[in-house]
């Protein structure tokens, strides 16, 4: 590491710009984080994280790159109420009409709410000698010129000028598109797959040895496509909680009120989250909290030939995910390191720096933004660039889905394909498909 330049700005508060502030701490004199919102100082939700009160997966890859940024965090997630879990043996998945077989992998993974893994990532950065973290500041513009940008204009006419603007202002990419194109600067192709899936979400007390059946700690329920479009996740959360989340694609939407939530959780296709939502004792307000997510748009910065010099985008500013498959958070992770790679490489803020760097960040994003509009393309109602051969390989997955109710290397395959360990060409292996296939006929979800 060594110094690339005097200021840096973050443009958003959230994940992405945090973790996106700590790669660029190390390289700049000045780091300045800037958020709309008004950050709280504990572990609560805000209004600009609108999906901050549902279920999320920082998946494997995710918590042991945020470990690395942040030396001991795993240890202060714990300390905090947050649990441990082996993804292969603690939690129980039900897909493609079966559970899958539950095996010991060695790996841990961290259920926790969005709030609290926020909160304690934001109080790291915070003390940073180099970060500054200012909230209550919206963006209203870039400054610059064509080819370069050059700092931000805040509402009400502040300018903070920087060698590099980092874009972490989430899924508002035309808003950031209408700030370059005002420079004369280039700006991305998008590609974008609409979805339309709905969230809800309640929070149910949770005993000290409470376990969802047997010695589960989390549930996840994937309905099978094309017919079946619920979702449901039952994640262990600080403060001895259960967070249910019930979700759908295309409409298929879980209602907000008790009775209506409760009804769809009894309708899923095992009994055990509309058991449990049955008995718990919920926390806190009586209706579910609701959210909706219509489209995944990607933006394809990784084309430009010649993209804006001191200007890189990340996190959902660059690649936003549909949300039920939990890859958001670890991809931006992934992206700052990546980040952090190509100043060092450069030693500058340069045109070249940021086509290094979305060309990193694009083999990020390249496995999970497969696998998600992959399994999105499943449904028929799914709208967007249908990459070629999509139906095929869905009809191979589902395959290798169905060998891991039985196969414990199936099982290890997908999960680690889940947790982003290894790529979706794993699963193309000679020696996988021939097992996966095999074993899939064993499934007792064939019937």
């Amino acid at each position: 590491m060594g110094w690339v330049g005097a200021q840096a700005v973050v443009i958003g508060g959230s994940m992405a710009g945090l973790v996106a502030a700590r790669a660029l701490a190390d390289r700049f004199t000045r780091v300045t984080v800037v958020d709309r919102d008004a950050l709280p100082g504990d572990a609560r939700d805000r209004r600009g994280v609108p999906q901050s009160g549902h279920a999320h997966a920082l998946l494997v890859s995710g918590q042991s790159t945020l470990e690395e940024l942040f030396p001991g965090l795993t240890d202060e997630f714990v300390a905090g109420g947050a649990v441990p879990f082996d993804p292969g043996s603690d939690l129980l998945f039900h897909q493609m009409g079966g559970h899958r077989i539950r095996c010991a992998t060695g790996l841990q993974g961290i259920s926790l709410s969005r709030a609290f893994l926020e909160h304690a990532v934001r109080a790291r950065v915070a003390a940073l000698p180099t970060v500054e973290v200012r909230d209550l500041l919206a963006v209203c513009g870039l400054t610059g010129s064509a080819g370069r940008v050059t700092g931000v204009e805040l509402d009400g006419g502040e300018v903070l000028a920087a060698d590099l603007v980092v874009d972490a202002t989430g899924q508002s990419g035309t808003r950031s598109d209408r700030w370059l194109h005002a420079l004369g600067c280039s700006t991305p192709e998008v590609a974008t797959v609409k979805v339309d899936v709905g969230y809800a979400t309640r929070l149910l007390r949770r005993g000290a040895d409470d376990r969802l059946l047997d010695d589960v700690l989390l549930y996840l329920i994937a309905g099978v496509p094309p017919h079946d479009k619920r979702a449901a996740a039952v994640f262990p959360v600080e403060g001895d909680r259960w967070m249910v989340t019930l979700a759908g694609w295309h409409g298929t939407h879980a209602p907000v009120d008790p009775q209506g939530f409760a009804t769809f959780a009894a309708e899923l296709p095992t009994p055990h989250v509309g058991e449990l939502v049955a008995r718990a004792e919920p926390v806190g307000e009586e209706d579910a909290r609701r959210f909706t997510y219509p489209q995944a748009r990607r933006r394809l910065f990784e084309r430009l030939r010649q993209p804006p010099s001191g200007y890189v985008a990340i996190g959902d500013a660059l690649c936003s995910f549909n949300p039920v498959y939990g890859q958001g958070m670890s991809v931006a992770a992934l992206e700052a390191v990546e980040l952090g790679r190509c100043l060092d490489r450069f030693d500058t803020t340069s045109s070249r720096m940021a086509r290094a760097y979305y060309r990193a960040a694009a083999k990020v994003i390249a496995g999970p933004w497969q696998v998600a509009t992959g399994r999105d393309f499943m449904y028929p109602e799914t709208v967007g660039r249908r990459p070629p051969g999509t139906d095929l390989v869905n009809r191979y997955v589902r395959q290798v889905l169905l060998a891991s109710h039985v196969s414990v290397d199936a099982h290890r395959v997908v999960l680690d394909m889940q947790h982003l360990l290894a790529p979706p060409g794993a699963a193309l292996r000679p020696a996988t498909v021939v097992r996966s296939l095999l074993a899939a006929r064993r499934s007792p979800a064939r019937g």
